[in-house]
C-alpha cells in the first residue's frame, strides 16, 4: 500500500496502515485480474477494496491452505476463532489482528453490514464438509455467502447514484458471476481438493458424473458429454452477467471502469473456455496477460477520457455507452 493512497484514505496510525499494506500483498499475489482492476479506482477507494479482498483470502486460505497435514476439524476450529475475532473486530469497530485491523476500519468507514461478513464465514464452513452440491438452487445458497456478499460488502466503497438497495441486486450477481466463472475455469483444480461445484442434476442430464470427472482429469481428455454440460453452466452464467452487467451504470462514476474492466476481464475468461471447446479439465483456461493488459489500459483510456469531459455520463444511459458487452 503506497503511502499516497493511505493517506487519501484518511488511514492514520503505523499499525493500522500495516494492516492494509499487509492486505494489498495479499490481493496483489492471490488475484492478478481483481487486483489489476482496482489499479482504475481512487486512491482513496483502494485501502478499502484490498482490506474486503485480504480478508476474504484469509478465510479462503484456512480452508485450503493451512497446512497440509491439517484435518477439517482443525480447520473447522480455525474458523471458529476467525468468526469470533470477526464479530468482536465488526462490533468494535477495531482489531490487534493484521488482517482484520483494516477490514474492521473499513466496516466502520462504510457502513458495511455485520450480516455480509457472517454469511461469507457460514459459506466457507461448507467448504470443509460440502463437497458437491445437487441442483443450482443448492449451489446458490452457497454463493450467496461465497460470491454474493463480497459485491455487498463492495458497494458502499464503490458508490452509487441510485439508491443503494436498487444497485444491490445487481453487485450480488456480479460477485455470483465472477464466482461461477472460477468454477468452470478451475474445475480439474476443484476435483483435486474433492470437489464438484456444478450442480449434479446439470451433469447428470448430459451423462456425467464425478467419476466421468476424475477421468477426464487423470487421462487429460475432456469427453464430449462434459464439454456439452460446461456449455450449459456457460449458458447460465451469461445470463448472471447480464443481469450484472445492468447494474454498472447505477455505480458512482469513479467507480465504473474499475468494476466495468473486472467485468470484461472475467467475462474473458468464458471466452477463452469456450475458444478451446470447454476442455479445461487437465488445465486451467488462461487469458493472455497482453489481452489482460489491454483491457486495463481501456478502462484507464475511460477515465482520462472522463476527466477530460469533466463529466460522468448519467445513470440512465443504457448499459450499451458502458461498454459493457451483452
Amino acid at each position: 500500500m503506497t503511502a499516497r493512497e493511505l493517506d487519501a484514505a484518511g488511514v492514520h496510525g503505523d499499525a493500522l496502515r500495516a494492516a492494509y499494506t499487509r492486505c494489498r500483498r495479499i490481493n496483489a499475489r492471490g488475484g492478478a485480474t481483481y487486483f489489476l482492476a482496482t489499479r482504475l479506482l481512487t486512491a482513496r477507494q483502494r485501502p478499502a477494496v484490498h482490506a474486503l479482498y485480504g480478508f476474504a483470502r484469509y478465510a479462503d486460505d484456512i480452508v485450503d491452505d493451512l497446512d497440509a497435514d491439517a484435518d477439517a476439524a482443525e480447520r473447522a476450529r480455525a474458523l471458529d476463532d476467525l468468526d469470533a475475532t470477526v464479530r468482536r473486530a465488526l462490533a468494535t469497530g477495531h482489531s490487534d489482528h493484521p488482517v482484520l485491523a483494516a477490514l474492521a476500519d473499513t466496516a466502520a468507514r462504510y457502513a458495511i453490514e455485520p450480516t455480509h461478513f457472517t454469511d461469507f464465514m457460514h459459506s466457507m464452513r461448507m467448504d470443509l464438509h460440502i463437497t458437491e452440491y445437487p441442483t443450482l438452487r443448492a449451489l446458490r445458497v452457497y454463493t450467496h455467502g461465497s460470491a454474493a456478499v463480497i459485491g455487498l460488502q463492495l458497494l458502499p466503497v464503490l458508490g452509487t447514484v441510485v439508491p443503494r438497495e436498487q444497485a444491490a441486486p445487481h453487485a450480488a450477481s456480479l460477485g455470483v458471476a465472477f464466482q461461477l466463472t472460477n468454477f468452470l475455469r478451475d474445475v480439474g483444480e476443484d476435483l483435486d481438493r474433492g470437489r464438484v461445484y456444478l450442480p449434479l442434476d446439470l451433469l447428470a442430464a448430459h451423462g456425467v458424473d464425478r467419476s466421468l470427472l476424475t477421468w477426464c482429469r487423470a487421462t487429460g481428455h475432456t469427453d464430449h458429454r462434459v464439454r456439452a454440460a460446461l456449455r450449459e453452466m456457460i449458458h447460465i452464467t451469461r445470463g448472471v452477467y447480464r443481469h450484472a452487467a445492468a447494474g454498472i451504470p447505477m455505480l458512482d462514476g469513479v467507480s465504473r471502469p474499475c468494476v466495468r474492466t473486472a467485468f470484461i476481464l472475467y467475462e474473458a475468461i468464458l471466452r477463452r473456455i469456450e475458444a478451446v471447446d470447454c476442455a479445461v479439465i487437465d488445465h486451467r483456461a488462461i487469458v493472455p496477460r497482453r489481452h489482460r493488459a489491454g483491457i486495463a489500459l481501456g478502462g484507464l483510456a475511460s477515465i482520462v477520457a472522463g476527466r477530460v469531459r469533466g463529466s460522468v455520463a448519467p445513470a440512465g444511459r443504457v448499459a450499451a455507452e458502458e461498454g459493457v458487452p451483452a
